[in-house]
């Protein structure tokens, strides 16, 4: 290896000397033999060659050496996952999540689903990271406020969808969901911060479900509280107890929009089925004038939840004079086998409005291709629905907000969407003018 380095011209001998160096600790030589073999070697840099030198430094625990050679010599077009991977771990383990997140994106932007179950997993190790790095704040520290979202999380009052369904009288009653609480199979007593996990998505998933079958089968507004950590790491809440009668009357009754009346679910997930229990409580006085309990599948919620909503809406007829009314015909639900994923495409929706509030960190979201990719796969399997096709439209416009970047990369998608599964008009034209905001620089 020594005589053919000694030639003119040679590049490759120089590598795996170098890897001999490295395994006999000689760590100088070793960087004066990639050097040299870096400098010589043909133009474009072979993406193997840049995977050796980054392997074999990562290896041997040299991180910012891989850095130092290799990353100036990085094109993603060129050498794509493979170096791609070996740099975004260097950074990840030397805790620079910024830049680790920067080459993610860039093999996100060459659009190659082959890679994307590799990018996928990368998102999910970042966002482990942000929170172990994360400072935790004093439990007594903490700031908690209300978030409300009027009618369904993808229909927006001032959303020029809103005209494809009819509006509320202004004496209508107005009925609150508050979710976020589940049982924690743990006795810890301290606020801690996580990565959202099953139930927890499911905690927040279930309100904005229950809210948009109010809104839509009754002549009722729906609400949903949202309980979110206020400071410099905001976020959802879970609480590990259900919410009392009396807080949750006081928090339907804050702020100018005052509430009627507060359905309030705590989720049992600790064992299979999943049990919910739903208590309606009465704002003016706090008391619980009624309580639905439902179980079901973990990975088959279609097998309860709908029946745990239209026992809701027996009983707020029952006990709240709401009245039932003609359910939209341009109003449907995915069944299963996509129930499921319908419920999770709400909470991810909830999830990125929430990432644009200001003061909400850029790392708070993560997994923001597959939020709209998931979201783009469930309009292919059901092509003639309109809300869920709007999910799709507010969860772009609203990401957009947040990473303008990203809805670009599915324009061309989009536009095959549009084309090969129109709607009836004039649902086609209000959609493409959502997609046409969400996807214009």
């Amino acid at each position: 290896m020594r005589r053919v380095a000694a030639l003119p011209g040679s590049w490759l001998a120089q590598l795996w000397l170098a890897r001999a160096a490295l395994q006999s600790r000689g760590l100088p030589s070793a960087l004066a033999l990639y050097r040299e073999s870096l400098a010589r070697a043909p133009r474009p840099l072979p993406g193997d060659v840049l995977m050796q030198v980054s392997g074999d430094l990562g290896n041997a625990g040299h991180l910012p050496e891989v850095l130092e050679l290799v990353e100036p010599h990085f094109d993603p077009a060129t050498h794509g996952l493979a170096v791609g991977n070996n740099l975004i771990k260097a950074h990840l383990d030397l805790g620079q999540t910024d830049d680790s997140r920067r080459i993610v994106d860039q093999l996100y932007a060459l659009n190659r689903p082959d890679w994307k179950e590799t990018l996928s997993f990368w998102d999910t190790e970042l966002a482990k990271a942000r929170v172990s790095l994360a400072e935790p704040e004093a439990a007594d520290s903490l700031r908690m406020a209300m978030l409300t979202i009027e009618g369904p999380v993808w229909l927006k009052p001032e959303s020029p969808a809103a005209e494809l369904f009819p509006g509320k009288l202004p004496e209508a009653p107005t009925v609150s969901f508050l979710g976020s609480s589940a049982e924690i199979a743990s006795n810890s007593q301290r606020v801690h911060q996580q990565l959202a996990d099953a139930p927890g998505r499911f905690s927040r998933a279930l309100p904005l479900f229950l809210a948009e079958t109010l809104e839509m089968n009754t002549n009722a507004r729906a609400r949903v509280l949202v309980p979110w950590i206020v400071g410099d790491m905001p976020g959802f809440v879970l609480s590990g107890a259900p919410w009392t009668d009396e807080n949750v009357a006081n928090y339907a009754c804050q702020g100018q929009a005052k509430s009627d009346f507060v359905a309030v679910t705590y989720l049992k997930p600790n064992s299979e089925p999943w049990t919910v229990e739903l208590r309606l409580i009465r704002t003016i006085d706090g008391k619980c004038i009624g309580i639905v309990v439902t179980s079901f599948p973990m990975a088959r919620p279609e097998e309860g939840l709908p029946d745990l909503a239209q026992q809701l809406l027996a009983l707020l007829a029952r006990e709240a004079a709401v009245e039932p009314c003609q359910r939209p015909a341009a109003y449907q639900v995915p069944g299963a086998p996509d129930f499921a994923y319908y419920l999770l495409r709400l909470e991810q929706l909830l999830a990125v409005r929430c990432s644009s509030m200001d003061g909400v960190p850029p790392a708070f979201l993560s997994g923001e291709r597959e939020i709209l990719d998931g979201n783009l796969q469930l309009c292919l399997a059901h092509p003639a629905n309109l809300p869920v096709r709007i999910l799709l439209a507010q969860t772009l416009l609203d990401m957009k907000r947040v990473r303008p970047d990203i809805p670009l990369e599915f324009a061309d998608r989009l536009t095959l969407l549009r084309n090969e599964h129109p709607l009836p008009e004039p649902a086609q034209a209000v959609v493409a003018r959502i997609f046409r905001d969400a996807v214009t620089a």
